[in-house]
């Protein structure tokens, strides 16, 4: 029996990659899903909480469980995903059961695929060097991969695993494989010149590994990467379901 998701689009991504909600839907279709999505869904609300703005990003975040009430949701953004399950409970809502579980029923795609769905291999081709992004949400919120200020063992996140099965794709770690890119949301506002330097540094160290792309579970990064890359030189961004559905 296929299994029944609603897709979770961010906001930014319906907007600006369109192509990344539609990748990510084709994933979860090769991967035995059955896709749903409400187009009532809006922003979770991220950016208004990490402004401060409680009381807004409340509102939204009341809305999102209404509208994902009772479903298990996947989305294509790490920084999304952990909003919902794991800072909603941080802004004054009234939560109940069924909240809890729609919260816990939120899952980052990469982490969905390889963890709950056990699935790896979508015969997928993509004949280049690419660097893999771990993004600050997703490394430290979610538990995608492994910190290096943890000695603990090196291991292999969701991600990693998924492309190490796509055919003609070398990996290509950079220098200091868990740094910020310094997007950081309204960071990138409120400091932009500093943000944009860790921008550099970061996407500097990509292409002297030799990377041609970059690819992560957040497209909010990616974004930030790309539009680097795009003035100063270095390699493309690409989210990782847009590499799955490469032929």
């Amino acid at each position: 029996m296929a299994v029944a998701v609603q897709l979770f689009v961010p906001c930014y991504v319906d907007q600006l990659y369109p192509q990344v909600a539609e990748a990510t839907a084709a994933v979860l279709r090769q991967a035995g899903c059955e896709v749903r999505f409400d187009e009532r869904q809006t922003c979770c609300g991220q950016p208004m909480s990490n402004s401060g703005c409680a009381a807004d990003a409340a509102k939204l975040a009341r809305r999102h469980l209404d509208i994902f009430r009772g479903t298990v949701s996947v989305s294509p953004s790490a920084s999304c995903v952990s909003q919902v399950r794991n800072h909603f409970h941080d802004l004054g809502v009234t939560l109940d059961d069924a909240d809890h579980q729609t919260m816990a029923d939120t899952f980052e795609l990469s982490e969905f695929l390889v963890n709950r769905l056990g699935v790896t291999e979508f015969g997928a081709r993509f004949p280049h060097k690419v660097g893999l992004h771990a993004s600050c949400h997703g490394l430290r919120e979610l538990g995608l991969g492994s910190m290096s200020e943890r000695r603990s063992g090196v291991v292999a996140s969701p991600a990693e695993l998924l492309l190490r099965k796509v055919a003609g794709l070398e990996l290509v770690p950079p220098t200091r494989p868990d740094e910020c890119c310094g997007f950081g949301g309204t960071f990138a506002v409120a400091e932009a010149g500093l943000s944009a330097r860790m921008g550099r540094d970061r996407c500097a160290d990509f292409a002297t590994a030799g990377a041609a792309f970059i690819t992560a579970t957040d497209m909010s990064c990616l974004m930030h990467l790309d539009g680097i890359s795009s003035r100063h030189g270095g390699p493309r961004a690409l989210h990782l379901a847009e590499i799955l559905v490469s032929t």
